[in-house]
């Protein structure tokens, strides 16, 4: 996955390139890499910082009335999209809300962001206006603030569009993790898949594939702390395991969740929430829409006896109006996902391997 010694654009689609890329090069060079009861070699949607570590370390009286004092969650990501500006949104709110909802899929509630921005000249003072517009909407609709910041410019023939890079710092009561899916548990889907990178890719060809092709970037928070307080007869949380969908799509999320949990996974196509327009451009242009990134979507293993119940708040939510169970958690074929056909065979679903729609999130 490393041949020819240079980074590749697959390097970034969120498959078994950029996974090769991250453990062989990253991980393997950095020595110090947890601070909390998630580290960097996790590699989960985020990493957390124990409270009751910091404390301890500082001579901090813990006034805290239970055990458990929480762990704060960071994330960070940088988005790169061409073009800057898509149908019914932009790289501002896609920046805001891939942050909010790496915390969110963690169970952690947002309390601050943090955003630089690298910014190519000659890039319109109008559209940048735009975009920071439609940050603060998207901080504002969850109530996080953005608290720090850095722009920084670079000569016109340096960048073709803006970069921004954003930070989420959030904090648990309760950490879910993504390696947490069960045998038995039940795998729902929170909306339609395949809505950001269709329509981005459409947009960004030129091609008339329809005219509701657009994007689903959205904030997930609201919707998911819902859900997050949802006991068992034990106390804990009904949610098992979440990630967010993005890079590589729900059969990357997908794989991920089932190597980490040491589960296998059947989901059945003929559950699997889409619309109409994006499942026939992708059948036009040879897509697999299980591969295609999401920006407003969760993928959410959840225990069997309370899936209705959960499925039934998400519905109670605009961004949860199409949710679905598309599956569930088993013990066979351990780390692998499988799918059972509209005609009742069953086929492997794999985690991408190239850069299926170059520069989407």
């Amino acid at each position: 996955m490393l041949k020819d010694n240079v980074i590749r654009m697959e390097h970034g689609a969120g498959g078994e390139p950029m996974q090769a890329l991250i453990r062989d090069l990253i991980l393997n060079n950095i020595t110090f890499r947890s601070a909390g009861l998630v580290g960097l070699d996790a590699l989960d949607d985020g990493a957390t910082i124990s409270i009751s570590g910091i404390i301890e370390n500082n001579n901090i009286n813990d006034n805290t009335t239970g055990n458990n004092p929480g762990e704060i969650v960071v994330t960070t990501d940088s988005h790169v999209i061409k073009p800057a500006f898509f149908p019914d949104s932009n790289i501002g709110r896609l920046a805001v809300s891939g942050t909010v909802n790496d915390l969110a899929v963690m169970g952690a509630a947002p309390l601050a962001l943090t955003c630089a921005m690298i910014v190519p000249e000659g890039f319109e003072l109008e559209s940048f206006e735009k975009i920071i517009r439609s940050m603060n909407q998207a901080a504002e609709e969850v109530g996080v603030p953005i608290i720090a910041g850095d722009t920084k410019t670079v000569e016109r023939n340096g960048l073709d569009s803006i970069i921004i890079n954003t930070t989420g710092i959030g904090v648990a009561n309760e950490v879910i993790r993504d390696c947490g899916l069960c045998a038995g548990d039940k795998v729902i889907l929170t909306g339609t898949m395949g809505d950001h990178g269709i329509s981005l890719l459409a947009h960004r060809e030129g091609f008339e594939l329809g005219t509701n092709l657009v994007s689903d970037v959205a904030p997930l928070w609201n919707m998911i702390k819902s859900v997050v307080k949802i006991r068992t007869l034990e106390g804990k949380t009904a949610i098992s395991s979440m990630k967010d969908p993005t890079r590589g799509g729900v059969a990357g999320a997908l794989n991920e969740i089932a190597q980490k949990s040491g589960t296998g996974i059947v989901i059945e196509q003929k559950d699997l929430p889409i619309k109409e327009s994006v499942s026939s451009a992708c059948e036009m242009l040879g897509i697999d829409p299980l591969e295609v990134a999401n920006e407003g979507k969760a993928i959410i293993g959840v225990k069997a006896e309370h899936a209705e119940e959960v499925l039934a708040i998400l519905r109670e939510h605009e961004y949860g109006k199409d949710a679905a169970i598309i599956g569930e958690a088993t013990d066979e074929n351990t780390g692998k996902v499988l799918m059972r056909t509209t005609i009742g065979s069953m086929r492997y679903v794999d985690t991408p391997t190239g850069d299926l729609i170059p520069r989407i999130c």
